[in-house]
């Protein structure tokens, strides 16, 4: 869920690649022979898609059934703001290039245990109008045959099944759709036209206030948290009732009410326990579930101690309120006016609420 920089991306991929298979000669003509292109060195060939749970809007595909077609894989989960960021382009490449003999191939990789449950990528992936073939990894065997480390990642495969491109994280979406289209006309595919795909990303979907972000992912529970401000620090797996300190410092948090802090989550024990963040970003999101489906959870948030009024996001009204219905990423500030340092505090009205993760952006 990190957003990883494109150099630094490039050095990992060097080592990721290092031990695959070299560049055919072959392939080393075909390319010097399309003028002013990119240059895309073969990474090696691309594994299959063997260990695969289940496959959404499509029948299994296999590297032997998809020779002939350019291929993009699109290492995904539903819970990331980083991919949900760059997912009106993948979408708007699927649509644009599928008569032209592109196969976009979204791999789901689950970060947070629910996003295990076959239920709930399914339902993500219909609320997010995903069409395209998606193969279900939840035991992350397609990750680890990719040799994959990151949410977004993407795997640019010719016609001849070779990787020849890959990309981790958001941006240099304009140079991705030029590479997909010089893999089409290497493999004598025509009918792309001349315009680069046009965009209009809503909701989750638009793109992070880069420059004034100044707050990181932050996990909320003791396996990878950091800067927890509460009192006495977390008691691991055990309920315990938290305070917030008077004042918490840049990207610091706290419970206060009755908690028990997982590895991978806070769980909240008794109704009306809080969460409070201190941050810097225009948007804050919460990754959120109900210990029972059966169960909603309504909540309020503040911010500086007041309403968020036109600052609310998708998920929370003008007042503040919401509900926790279902395990996914609930958007619950976008900011509109200028971006300060900020108090944000949930208050849970119900207990059984798990807290997993804050994103920002």
């Amino acid at each position: 869920m990190k957003r990883v920089q494109p150099l630094i991306a490039a050095v990992l991929a060097a080592a990721i690649f290092a031990t695959i298979e070299a560049a055919t000669k072959d392939q080393s003509m075909a390319q010097a022979t399309i003028p002013a292109a990119i240059r895309l060195p073969v990474e090696g060939r691309a594994p299959s898609f063997g260990g695969a749970t289940v496959w959404l809007n499509s029948k299994p595909l296999t590297p032997e059934g998809l020779r002939g077609k350019v291929v993009l894989v699109d290492f995904w989960t539903y819970t990331c703001i980083n991919w949900l960021r760059t997912l009106p382009y993948v979408r708007a490449w699927a649509d644009k290039y599928r008569d032209s003999g592109l196969v976009v191939i979204g791999v789901h990789a689950p970060e947070f245990p629910f996003e295990k449950d076959l239920d709930n990528v399914r339902r993500a992936a219909r609320a997010m109008q995903i069409d395209y073939p998606v193969v279900v990894d939840s035991e992350h065997a397609i990750w680890r045959a990719f040799r994959n480390q990151y949410w977004p990642a993407l795997y640019f495969v010719d016609a001849k099944g070779q990787i020849r491109h890959h990309y981790f994280g958001e941006g240099e979406y304009e140079e991705s759709e030029k590479i997909l289209r010089q893999l089409l006309a290497e493999a004598g595919r025509r009918g792309t036209g001349d315009e680069l795909v046009a965009v209009a990303p809503r909701g989750f979907e638009v793109g992070a206030d880069w420059r004034n972000l100044k707050s990181p992912e932050n996990y909320l529970g003791y396996g990878r948290t950091e800067n927890f401000a509460s009192p006495g620090g977390s008691v691991p797996d055990q309920p315990r009732s938290y305070a917030a300190p008077e004042r918490l410092r840049l990207n610091h948090w706290a419970l206060s009410g009755d908690w028990r802090m997982e590895s991978g989550a806070s769980v909240l024990q008794n109704a009306k326990g809080r969460i409070a963040y201190r941050f810097h970003a225009r948007d804050l999101h919460l990754v959120l579930g109900p210990s029972s489906a059966s169960q909603p959870i309504r909540f309020h948030v503040t911010i500086d101690g007041e309403p968020p009024k036109e600052d609310h996001g998708l998920d929370v009204d003008a007042e503040g309120w919401g509900t926790v219905q279902e395990p996914r990423l609930y958007q619950i500030l976008r900011q509109s006016g200028p971006i300060v340092d900020r108090s944000f505090e949930i208050e849970f009205l119900e207990p059984g609420v798990r807290a997993y993760a804050f994103t920002f952006g």
